[in-house]
């Protein structure tokens, strides 16, 4: 499934930032480009747009007063300049907030987020729900699409992580902590400071630490009782 999306922002150099981020992302197709989100209108009511990646601050109109006039709301995906519009953005129910310039990580983190979100969303077909079941790692200078099913466990390695994975593994430059918050908490676990498990892939427990794909793991002190009260729940171990 391609996710379309519209771009509305007064600052054709801001639109240009955000196209750069995403072709990297083959999954994204961007429907139109806006500089006044009056214009948008018409596009959004007879298009299926996914997502909506909108400014704040634009002649004629608010973004934000936009959003609350709109009839149909995709996601939404604020990008501005301005911290402080972040509380009234978040109680209109948005996607994400992204303050200009964007980094082409924090992007990366947002658009994770964002088919994580219709991954999630109950009025997807089952065979969308398999198709966008994965995330995007940065290995090296290229984008890696690595599907949920496949993740093993992850492993801390200081300033980086391990993935691995039932087809290899992959060195991110990303911290175990950022990494666990992107996954789907139903089927991941982050077990000790130093690892994050997919729930299903345990084959047992052995006092403080957990079996997967033949290599024991130890389980954290200040982890145990939930790592246990959360594994012994689900029905293959």
């Amino acid at each position: 499934m391609k996710i379309n999306c519209v771009i509305i922002d007064d600052e054709p150099l801001a639109i240009n930032v955000i196209k750069n981020h995403l072709q990297e992302f083959q999954n994204i197709s961007i429907v139109d480009t806006f500089n006044n989100p009056l214009d948008a209108l018409e596009t959004l009511e007879n298009n299926e747009v996914h997502v909506l990646f909108l400014d704040i601050n634009m002649p004629k109109m608010n973004g934000l007063d936009f959003l609350k006039n709109i009839p149909v709301k995709p996601h939404v995906i604020i990008t501005t300049a301005y911290r402080e519009f972040a509380a009234d953005s978040y109680d209109l129910d948005v996607l994400d907030y992204l303050v200009k310039p964007i980094p082409f990580p924090r992007f990366l983190k947002c658009i994770n987020k964002l088919t994580q979100r219709i991954h999630n969303n109950d009025n997807v077909k089952s065979s969308t729900l398999k198709d966008e079941s994965y995330i995007f790692l940065k290995v090296d200078k290229k984008l890696v699409k690595v599907r949920y099913d496949d993740i093993l466990f992850i492993e801390s390695l200081k300033d980086y992580i391990k993935v691995c994975t039932t087809a290899g593994n992959y060195i991110v430059h990303k911290s175990l902590t950022s990494i666990t918050e992107e996954l789907p908490e139903n089927n991941f676990l982050r077990i000790h400071r130093s690892y994050t498990i997919a729930i299903d892939k345990v084959k047992s427990i052995e006092g403080n630490s957990v079996e997967i794909n033949a290599k024991r793991l130890p389980i954290g002190r200040k982890y145990i009782n939930n790592t246990k009260q959360i594994i012994l729940k689900t029905p293959n171990v």
